[in-house]
């Protein structure tokens, strides 16, 4: 784009009447999906949203264009401020006002090779693992994509800030004519530490080579791999770690800050500058991020927090910078660079090593919440079951379904490998904005398995 980011958001801010926020997010990525082993579908996105918010006595309101001409920002703005103005005429609401400027410790979040998208990297990266996948006998489906996000944010409350951010993502999934599969995805800030050879052969090695046996509904002892472990802590994120949800007494927390509600080897913290993470700078309020310990040695020490939960909250609560949408997101304040410290085990055979009978767990598959507040979700196993018998992960188990409190596994659990990777989705179904956890694998005493799949 012609103007920059800050520039763009200082012009629209200047369309808008009293308290406003101006958020510019220019987007480019390219994406490139494949099945049995053939591309199937290339993406480029080039585009630029302008959100305009305004405040008016507590509620907020705002309109959202990609047109970037004066016409257009000027019916935004009108737009945002006709709403709030018609909130505000049924009393005052709950937003405290936009918050004053403060500086953010610069993070390091791009990565300028990357941010070239060149093309030829994403057909090197699938030919890559359709010979891998060939090698072994298998078909891959996946998707390779990579982004560059610049955001800026200008408020009538002299708020000036700026976040670049750039990422990638693979994930390969090899499937024999049976359709038995195995998976392996990477995250990373930079598209070069992608490395398909590696994550191919960690998709064979997944991909069973005989039909599951079934295993009984019950409780087994369990090691999650990495993908397993970050998708259960960011559902921990959303019930146990919202401010606002704690604020309102719904959160898996409340009352329990201060609590041991995990084992001793568990320590979490959300960090937006750590080194592995995406980072950034600022949340979607425009305050700096802050590292918050969410769990210090199994202990609950606090919830994260964007301006309106902190509000909700009362008691000298502040935001963390945690907001996830301009104003706040209905849905509350949620951490989005979690990391999970590492333990002593070498790698995920050393975890099993001590294991009589239990299961190895590839991946977490259409995971939905049962209980908000005990953290109680219900899903599938998916692209690589096995069973762990006499301290080997072996033989391939027929997908389960999984009924477990994510708490309670934390409690449970005994032992984390050293290692620890960046772990997300990659699929983006909007406005990009990647993120991640950093996590090691882990064993805990019990999994409960509550049916079979299929």
């Amino acid at each position: 784009m012609a103007e920059a980011p800050l520039e763009l958001a200082e012009r629209a801010l200047s369309y808008a009447d009293g308290d406003a926020q101006v958020t510019v997010v220019h987007e480019r990525s390219l994406s490139a999906r494949f099945a049995r082993s053939a591309p199937t579908q290339a993406t480029g996105v080039d585009d630029t949203t302008v959100e305009i918010l305004c405040l008016r006595d507590g509620h907020t309101a705002s309109a959202t264009t990609n047109r970037l001409d004066e016409d257009s920002l000027h019916a935004a703005a009108r737009k945002a401020d006709a709403v709030a103005r018609a909130a505000a005429r049924a009393g005052r609401g709950d937003h405290p006002g936009l918050p004053a400027a403060v500086d953010a410790t610069p993070v390091a979040g791009w990565d300028a090779e990357t941010a070239e998208l060149d093309p030829a990297r994403s057909a090197d990266a699938l030919r890559t693992a359709f010979r891998g996948a060939g090698d072994a006998g298998l078909e891959a489906f996946g998707l390779w994509t990579a982004g560059a996000v610049r955001t800026a944010i200008a408020t009538s409350s002299g708020v000036r800030a700026t976040d670049d951010v750039t990422d990638a993502f693979m994930k390969v999934v090899c499937r024999d004519a049976d359709g038995r599969s195995g998976y392996a995805a990477d995250t990373a800030r930079s598209a070069a530490e992608l490395d398909a050879a590696a994550l191919a052969r960690r998709a064979v090695e997944h991909a069973p080579r005989e039909d599951g046996v079934a295993v009984e509904p019950g409780e087994y002892p369990v090691v999650l791999s990495a993908e397993a472990v970050a998708v259960l802590l960011e559902f921990a994120g959303w019930l146990a770690f919202n401010g606002l949800a704690h604020a309102e007494r719904r959160g898996a927390l409340s009352g329990r800050l201060g609590e041991q509600v995990a084992a001793p080897s568990i320590t979490l913290s959300d960090m937006g500058s750590f080194p592995r993470t995406l980072a950034r700078a600022y949340d979607a309020d425009g305050v700096p991020k802050q590292a918050v310990p969410l769990i210090r040695d199994g202990v609950a020490t606090a919830v994260v927090h964007d301006l309106r939960s902190a509000a909700v909250a009362g008691d000298g609560a502040r935001s963390t910078g945690h907001a996830v949408e301009a104003g706040g997101s209905p849905e509350g304040a949620f951490p989005t660079n979690l990391v999970l410290l590492g333990g002593g085990a070498a790698d995920e055979a050393a975890l099993a090593a001590p294991i009589e009978r239990g299961i190895y767990v590839t991946r977490l598959w259409y995971v939905n919440v049962v209980h908000e507040r005990q953290t109680l979700l219900t899903g599938m196993t998916r692209d690589g079951t096995f069973l762990i018998e006499d301290g080997r992960i072996g033989r391939p188990v027929t997908d389960v379904r999984f009924t477990d409190s994510v708490l309670r596994i934390l409690q449970d659990t005994e032992e984390l490998t050293a290692g620890q990777r960046l772990v997300s989705e990659g699929e983006f179904y909007g406005r990009r904005f990647a993120n991640g956890v950093v996590c090691p694998a882990l064993r805990a005493r019990g999994f409960r398995v509550t049916g079979a799949t299929r």
